[in-house]
């Protein structure tokens, strides 16, 4: 089941709706059930309501990952519609009949998770699953959400809509991937025969294709305007920074160092998966605002464990003297990034070194 999905609402407001409420929870092994308050005998543990179900649910509604209704799907309908924003931050909802014999995704079928818990409910109440997402009824690519379970990010976002659409039609539709995790594709039928994928960019953008999906951590430049106008990019986590410092170095420092050399190399400040250093700087203040500011992990290594990574590019005298390592942000890197490909040997400016190794992903 979708692991985006932690809280979830289960409501009933007839008796047989109730007793399918309570048995769903036991299947899922959590949510809360709320029901009706004419309904207590019906149900081991709830949360019983008198309100109207439309007070209710306007009370919940920002509580909840996601919302299973046993009411038809006509009365869903009115009573979430006040309360839709955007498929970004709309819960997933579903509805099921008061028989259990279809499970049907409402709302947020892909972004919410509701495609994916609705066929997951279905086979819990051995029921019929109705979703109508183009992509999910053709068993293709779903453009908005593919890689997300690996932490993806999405860029050239204006483009979902084109690409999805010659995605679901059936258009020639290029595939390159350089980096990222391989195993994207979850589904038992074969990739569909309009997607093709290609080993080499330039192989791809050198046949014509209705669209296309980029995999990488690479930034293109403005003499691939075509093809990026009908792309969707995907950044996977797939860059180390490793940093060393000295006492006092400002977050500032640290961000126009990062942001000046990807840029020069031509790689995603998206696609940054953690920092790594050596331990002693766990208090730096440098270091820890500017991992906050973008949501980076630190990850630390002791004097052992960095002196353990041999020949690196560019030895340190100075990190050697003052902290008994052949250096800190060439050895942080490789080992942040589990032994991988040092692809940026360091670099420095007044008070800081950087270096950045990217992730092998094998699967």
């Amino acid at each position: 089941m979708n692991s985006f999905i932690e809280k979830i609402a289960i409501v009933a407001i007839t008796r047989h709706g109730a007793k399918l409420a309570d048995k769903l929870k036991s299947l899922l092994g959590r949510g809360d059930v709320f029901v009706s308050s004419k309904f207590r005998s019906e149900v081991k543990e709830a949360n019983f309501f008198e309100v109207p179900l439309k007070e209710l649910i306007a009370s919940i509604w920002s509580l909840y990952d996601a919302f299973v209704f046993f009411v038809s799907l006509g009365a869903v309908i009115r009573i979430i519609a006040p309360h839709i924003k955007d498929k970004h931050v709309d819960p997933a909802v579903i509805t099921i009949d008061d028989n259990a014999t279809f499970v049907i995704s409402v709302l947020s079928g892909h972004i919410g998770g509701a495609n994916e818990l609705t066929e997951h409910i279905a086979r819990l109440l051995e029921a019929t699953p109705v979703i109508t997402t183009a992509s999910d009824v053709g068993k293709t690519i779903p453009v908005d959400i593919l890689g997300r379970e690996f932490g993806w990010t999405l860029e050239e976002e204006k483009n979902i809509t084109r690409v999805s659409a010659a995605v679901v039609n059936g258009e020639r539709v290029g595939l390159f991937q350089d980096v990222g995790e391989r195993n994207w594709w979850k589904r038992e039928t074969p990739i569909p025969g309009n997607i093709k994928i290609y080993d080499s960019f330039d192989a791809m953008i050198s046949e014509e294709c209705a669209a296309y999906l980029i995999i990488t951590d690479r930034i293109f430049d403005e003499s691939y305007s075509s093809i990026l106008n009908k792309a969707v990019l995907y950044r996977p986590k797939s860059l180390v920074l490793g940093i060393g410092c000295d006492r006092g170095v400002s977050a500032d420092e640290i961000e126009k160092l990062v942001i000046s050399t990807l840029k020069k190399n031509g790689l995603s400040l998206k696609s940054v998966k953690r920092i790594a250093t050596i331990d002693n700087r766990k208090k730096e203040k440098g270091i820890n605002e500017f991992a906050e500011k973008y949501g980076f992990p630190i990850q630390y290594f002791t004097r052992d464990e960095l002196n353990q990574v041999k020949d690196v590019p560019n030895p340190s005298e100075m990190a050697m003297k003052y902290l008994g390592v052949i250096g800190v942000a060439e050895p942080a890197a490789i080992l942040g990034s589990g032994w991988g490909e040092l692809i940026i040997p360091k670099v420095k400016s007044k008070m800081a070194t950087l270096a950045v190794a990217r992730i092998s992903f094998n699967q």
